[in-house]
């Protein structure tokens, strides 16, 4: 009986450290080509097909779980080259098997997708782009490098000296990625200070929503932004969070007015362009580095409210 619930048990540890570290793999994986494929979309122009539909607009997230797993992961793999030292008939159990079988599996459909996309594309004359290639490379030898280090893991072929060299090599696969997004899209701080920047963006629209609804609604644009902020309206912020300085609103004539605010970066650097776009026909809220005035126009409209309806006037049936 006490054995019977010893191998229980032995085969549950072996089970969740066998699974744990493919997780931990497809995490790692998944980071990293999510990372190198923001870089490589900030450096080059991103194409609109093809390989555009990973990478985000912020390396932190990929970055801060490469730096958390990838030492979860040597150490359940280390777990587990002990374990079958200690017990060599561990590697051939079924958990073990049926896991490194459905890696080859999907690390080999990717090596088959990636080349049949580029021969497609080719075929297809399509250009192929500097980003595009290099989106491609970085599938090819991630999922190379994933299918070889299981394939001689299934063949017997992995030794000791091996693994190291292994671990060695995906370490500075990842030191140097994270080290390339850094230098193309900037270290923490200059992501903080793009940070701070969308946050003005965003109160100064928020500011600007409240305006034309008092437009709208009085006829008159306000005075100050005190006449706003005590009236039935809401302003995210009138207060930069950075310099806990006030925001600007300058009243120039009837119908016009500026929204002011001390910037850290120009717009056009920022890896998060959408904050920035508005309808054709419309300023956008693209900036410049430092003190910059956004300038807003209302046009006089007793019918409609642009941010609360924009649908036209229905038609009178005579």
């Amino acid at each position: 009986m006490e054995t019977q619930t010893q191998t229980q048990a032995s085969g549950a540890k072996d089970f969740f450290i066998n699974l744990g570290a493919i997780v931990a793999l497809y995490t790692l994986v998944y980071n990293l080509i999510s990372l190198l494929f923001t870089v490589i979309n900030k450096a080059y122009p991103q194409i609109t097909n093809g390989y555009d539909y990973m990478g985000s607009t912020s390396i932190s997230w990929p970055v801060a779980t490469l730096v958390i797993f990838f030492p979860i992961f040597i150490l359940l793999m280390w777990l587990l080259e002990r374990e079958y030292k200690a017990n060599p008939e561990k590697q051939s159990s079924g958990i073990h098997k049926w896991l490194t079988y459905i890696t080859l599996f999907i690390a080999g459909l990717t090596i088959a997708g990636d080349l049949i996309t580029v021969l497609y594309y080719f075929i297809d004359g399509q250009e192929l782009t500097t980003g595009f290639l290099l989106k491609v490379l970085v599938l090819l030898v991630i999922a190379v490098a994933v299918f070889a280090y299981y394939l001689s893991d299934v063949l017997g072929k992995l030794t000791a000296k091996s693994r190291n060299i292994y671990r060695v090599v995906a370490l500075l696969i990842i030191i140097g990625s994270v080290v390339w997004g850094f230098s193309v899209l900037g270290s923490p701080r200059t992501q903080q200070l793009f940070k701070y920047d969308e946050q003005k963006v965003n109160d100064l629209q928020s500011m600007n929503s409240e305006i034309q609804n008092y437009f709208y609604d009085k006829k008159v644009l306000p005075q100050s932004l005190s006449e706003i902020s005590n009236s039935n309206y809401y302003i995210s912020s009138l207060i930069d969070k950075q310099n806990s300085k006030p925001y600007e609103y300058i009243k120039t004539n009837d119908t016009s007015y500026q929204l002011c605010a001390e910037f850290n970066k120009n717009s056009k650097e920022a890896t998060t362009p959408n904050i920035y776009a508005r309808p054709i026909g419309y300023p956008s809220w693209t900036h410049s580095v430092g003190h910059y005035c956004f300038t807003e126009t209302v046009t006089p409209n007793t019918y409609t409210n642009p941010n609360l309806n924009n649908y036209p006037k229905p038609i009178q049936v005579q």
